[in-house]
C-alpha cells in the first residue's frame, strides 16, 4: 500500500507543479472514496461525505465540469457501478471518462484514449484494486501518434453537435 500511494503522490505535471485532482462520489462511493483519499495526497473532494442516499448525477457534473473548465487536470469518480457516473461526465465538452474495473482498461484509457477522468465502480471493486488501478492511470501518459488522430475526430464531433 505504501508504494501505491508514493507513486502517486510523487506525480508531477509538465510545469513540475503537483497534478490537481478532484474526485467525487454517490453515497455507493463514499467508502471507496474515502480509502483512496487517505493514499493519495492533495485530491480535492467534492463529496458526497456520507452514506446517506444522494444523486450520483449532482457529484458526477461537479467533477466533469471542474475537468472540463481546466479548473483540475484530472478527475475521479465512484459510485456503486461506475456506468450513471460515467455517463453524466461524458456529456461535458473535453471530458473522456473511462469506467476502468482493472489496470491494463485504467493504462489502455490513458495510452490510447487520454482519458482525462477515470471512473470507478465502488461495489465492485476492492481498495486495494482501486489503488492499483489509479496508480496506473495516473502513471500512464497519452501515447499520441495514430490515437491523436482518433481524439481528433472526437473533439470534431463534439464539436459538431454542440
Amino acid at each position: 500500500m505504501l508504494i501505491l500511494s508514493l507513486s502517486i503522490r510523487n506525480l508531477r505535471t509538465r510545469g513540475d507543479g503537483i497534478l490537481k485532482i478532484i474526485i467525487g462520489s454517490d453515497h455507493a462511493g463514499f467508502d471507496l472514496k474515502e480509502a483512496l483519499k487517505d493514499s493519495i495526497s492533495g485530491m480535492t473532494d467534492i463529496g458526497t461525505y456520507s452514506n446517506e442516499p444522494v444523486d450520483y448525477p449532482d457529484f458526477a457534473s461537479k467533477v466533469a465540469r471542474a475537468v472540463s473548465a481546466g479548473e483540475f487536470e484530472k478527475g475521479i469518480l465512484i459510485c456503486g457501478s461506475g456506468v450513471g457516473m460515467s455517463i453524466v461526465a461524458n456529456r461535458f465538452p473535453g471530458v473522456r471518462a473511462a469506467l476502468c474495473t482493472d489496470t491494463e482498461t485504467a493504462r489502455l484509457s490513458r495510452m490510447h484514449n487520454d482519458a482525462n477522468v477515470l471512473v470507478l465502480a465502488g461495489r465492485r471493486t476492492d481498495t486495494e484494486t482501486a489503488l492499483a488501478i489509479v496508480t496506473v492511470w495516473l502513471n500512464t501518459e497519452f501515447e499520441g501518434g495514430r490515437h491523436r488522430k482518433r481524439l481528433d475526430k472526437i473533439n470534431t464531433i463534439e464539436e459538431e453537435e454542440l
